[in-house]
Parts: structure tokens; C-alpha cells; sequence
């Protein structure tokens, strides 16, 4: 199947102007074009376009990502390469990982103290209601 930017666009859920952005940047240089110019996107391109999605949240470097397009256009001789980048970029995520949990432990001990002040509150006005 073949899809034009703005399909492209809504099947990863990205604005047109990212995506050019993203051609821009160097990501996108296996995208065609048709004989007017607009770019034609194969399911290929869309699932390397999810793939650079789900990466950029987890906010894995635009150079990065450049990096790992460049290596594939060396060919196969670089894959050490580019599962070096993903290393790296996997270890980061794990400490990111980490934070988040060390913050998600903080943030539901505080929800459990307003919870306690809450019920508290409650007691207290119940009981001069009586």
C-alpha cells in the first residue's frame, strides 16, 4: 500500500511538518517521490516512521537516530554499530527507568498522606456536625 504525507502523517499520529522535519534531519531518505514531487510512502517507511515514534518518547537523540540511518546506508557491516547506539540508549532508559520509579514511590506516599489529612478532615467535620 501506498500512502501520501498526510496518510502517513495520520497512521503514526505525527503533524506533516514533523514529518518533513524529519526527512529534513536526514531520518527519512529511503521515501520516495512521485513524478509531481510528493513524497510516497510504502508500509515499510510508516513502520520505520513508528519505529522513530516510539524512540523520540523515549527521547532517544535526533543524531542519534541520523547515526543509526546513515550506518544502515553503509549496509550490514555496521550492525555492531547500531546495536552499540541502541545500547547505549537502552542503558539510558533504564536509569530514566529508575528516576520514574524512585518518583512514582515519592509521589504515591504524598497521594497516601493527603489521603489520611482527607479522611481526617472528614472525621473531624462529621464530628462537629453530631
Amino acid at each position: 500500500m501506498k500512502y501520501l504525507i498526510k496518510d502517513a502523517a495520520a497512521k503514526v499520529g505525527l503533524p506533516t511538518h514533523t514529518i518533513r522535519y524529519y526527512e529534513q534531519e536526514g531520518l527519512l531518505p529511503f521515501v520516495k517521490r512521485d513524478e509531481n514531487g510528493n513524497r510516497i510512502f510504502d508500509e515499510e517507511d510508516v513502520k520505520w516512521l513508528e519505529f522513530i515514534v516510539c524512540l523520540r518518547n523515549t527521547d532517544i537523540a535526533l543524531s542519534d537516530l541520523r547515526k543509526i540511518v546513515e550506518l544502515t546506508q553503509e549496509g550490514e557491516e555496521t550492525l555492531p554499530q547500531r546495536k552499540q547506539i541502541f545500547e547505549k540508549h537502552k542503558e539510558k532508559m533504564m536509569k530514566k527507568q529508575k528516576d520514574f520509579d524512585i518518583a512514582f514511590r515519592k509521589i504515591d506516599s504524598k497521594i497516601g498522606y493527603y489521603n489520611n489529612l482527607e479522611m481526617k478532615y472528614e472525621e473531624e467535620k462529621e464530628s462537629a456536625n453530631k
